[in-house]
């Protein structure tokens, strides 16, 4: 029971939601992936994913600097259902901006040198002066 309490917690949160929907729609997504479709800081994209992974909900991949992440190809019975839900209620129209925004990144990303990540870009800082995010 404290496993799939902990795999709802994991998914009791709308960033976390929209990456297991972006992932659900991809094999596999960079953290840089979601930096730039989402709109959130690095440490905090890798912050949200490690929560997923302790849920057993994904498993990651490094590749140099760079983690990637896919749904977990070994999920337990009750993970296997929850995400098969999760298909079902992400998919359609709920995520088609998101997904609209990731292809318009993969292909601006492609264009990069190797078609890999580079090195993230600063952010604006809106609102207050030397605020941290």
């Amino acid at each position: 029971m404290r496993d799939l309490a902990g795999m709802f917690r994991a998914l009791a949160d709308e960033t976390r939601l929209k990456m297991m929907g972006l992932l659900l729609r991809r094999r596999e997504l960079c953290v840089c992936d979601f930096v730039e479709v989402l709109g959130v800081t690095q440490s905090k994209a890798s912050r949200h994913l490690r929560y997923l992974l302790h849920a057993g909900l994904v498993e990651d991949r490094r590749a140099g600097l760079w983690v990637h992440y896919r749904v977990a190809r070994e999920l337990d019975p009750d993970a296997r259902v929850v995400v098969r839900g999760l298909r079902a209620m992400l998919g359609g129209e709920r995520l088609r901006g998101l997904q609209a925004n990731l292809e318009r990144w993969l292909r601006q990303k492609a264009g990069l040198a190797g078609g890999t990540c580079s090195a993230p870009r600063p952010r604006q800082s809106g609102g207050r002066k030397g605020a941290a995010r």
